[in-house]
């Protein structure tokens, strides 16, 4: 029999549950039920989808109070944050009623003896492959609006947040979506690459790690599914002059630390201009006293466990390695649970630092952050391009004029200017360089998910 799959807790490295992976039949089966629904979901009204797919939406945001703990049990957030339903809500009701104007048909301007327009159709059969750190916002990204756009979704979500796919088929359930319109598959990585391979695979939707994205690029090479790719990222900050530093330092410190530093677009370098250098590392390491480690049912915890505790080593290597290099630690909060091996590890900030150390050019994924001395915005630019990820980065200023001109230089999805570590679904999520390729939510989103078709009329 296969080896089920297991979500080792990162609370007490207990097995919270396990599943069994799906037969090359089930997986068969599925793909043969997403192709008979779509087609009839297709040509459903698009007010329908929207009553269907809200129904969806309430149901899974009902199931928020048993969401919480099983996301702490999971992956270990801290029950305090009432785990993703602000951000659901947001996304998932601004796409369904962002897709009336995004799907909507386009006319063209009038041209003597004929009538021209281009529609937007859907693309198939998607296939969502979720991650861990967000495990229910990164997959709205693409579930809701892949619906509402007519196509059916196959759902292969991290073996660290099962239940999070499960939640998402008993909404879909509960709402009425037509059976097998919206499917939840339990697979391995193999099987994974072997569905999407098969030519099934329309479109092809990953949040992972850049080698992650690698294997779905060789896997769906062929087949011309699209794809869309979020993988790694070094997000940066840069702290201007005449930043207000209350709020800069606030906002770091949450964008640095939050969800133990695993957020895709978390805070893991920052810039500060010389001259205000030292009063904002000091601000820093007063707010980063108060993010304290511990048990994430507990209340009181604002920093829970990483997911894994190799994860966490991961980190500890980049710290130590960056102190034998002359950096120095700030922080340095002693924890009996934080130890070589355990996925407890308290946050870090590391002054000293410089391009050369692994902590200020490659991915730590954790609750560390390294502070640079910039002696003015050129510098700044320079060392935030300086790497091989571009998802978001940060300018923290009084003049965002300066900001938009400083943003034009920056290679990156998305600029932000006096906050971080925040999604707007009417703007597009993109990245580039190894950040990856396509892009989610807007009108943008949309597009990316359906095919458009043109209609030629001539009058005779």
């Amino acid at each position: 029999m296969t080896e089920t799959v297991k979500i080792i807790s990162p609370i007490d490295g207990s097995i919270y549950a396990e599943r069994q992976p799906a037969a090359p039949i089930d997986i068969e089966a599925a793909v043969i039920r997403a192709k008979g629904a779509r087609r009839a979901w297709a040509e459903t009204t698009l007010p329908e989808r929207t009553k269907i797919i809200t129904h969806m939406v309430d149901a899974l945001l009902l199931m928020n109070d048993a969401i919480v703990p099983e996301l702490a049990w999971q992956m270990g957030r801290p029950i305090r944050f009432g785990g993703e339903k602000k951000g659901v809500e947001e996304r998932s009701r601004y796409m369904i009623a962002l897709a009336a104007t995004a799907l909507a048909r386009q006319e063209l301007p009038a041209k003597e003896g004929f009538v021209r327009s281009i529609t937007r159709e859907p693309l198939g059969t998607m296939m969502v492959i979720a991650p861990w750190n967000y495990p229910f916002l990164t997959a709205v990204n693409s579930i809701i609006p892949g619906l509402m756009a007519g196509n059916a979704v196959i759902l292969k979500h991290a073996s660290q947040t099962l239940l999070a796919g499960e939640r998402f088929a008993a909404a879909a359930e509960s709402a009425g979506l037509p059976s097998g319109l919206f499917q939840n598959l339990v697979l391995g990585h193999a099987d994974t690459e072997k569905l999407i391979g098969s030519g099934e695979i329309d479109h092809v939707n990953f949040t992972g790690s850049v080698e992650g994205g690698r294997r779905i690029e060789k896997a769906a090479a062929g087949t011309f599914a699209t794809l869309g790719l979020e993988l790694g990222g070094k997000d940066p900050a840069y702290v201007r002059a005449d930043a207000k530093l209350e709020n800069a330092v606030e906002n770091l410190v949450d964008g640095s630390f939050f969800n133990s530093g695993q957020s895709c677009c978390g805070v893991e370098r920052i810039y500060v201009h010389e001259s205000v250098y030292d009063e904002f590392v000091e601000g820093f390491i007063a707010n980063a006293k108060g993010w304290t480690l511990g048990n994430p049912l507990d209340p009181d915890t604002i920093v829970g466990p990483m997911a894994r505790g190799s994860f966490a080593d991961h980190v500890r290597q980049q710290t130590d390695e960056a102190v034998r290099g002359g950096a120095t630690r700030h922080l340095n909060i002693r924890h009996d649970l934080d130890k070589p091996g355990s996925p407890y590890l308290a946050p870090e900030l590391l002054t000293g630092v410089n391009h050369q150390m692994s902590v200020m050019r490659e991915e730590s994924f954790g609750p560390v952050v390294g502070i640079m001395k910039v002696a003015d915005d050129a510098e700044a630019v320079t060392l935030m391009n300086d790497s091989p990820y571009g998802l978001t980065a940060s300018i923290w200023t009084d003049d965002l004029e300066a900001a938009e001109r400083l943003g034009a230089q920056i290679a990156t999805g998305t600029v932000f200017a006096n906050r971080c570590d925040y999604l707007d679904p009417a703007l597009v999520w993109t990245g580039v360089k190894d950040t990856g390729k396509g892009g989610a939510l807007s009108e943008i989103g949309y597009a990316n998910l359906t095919q458009p078709k043109s209609y030629h009329f001539k009058r005779v």
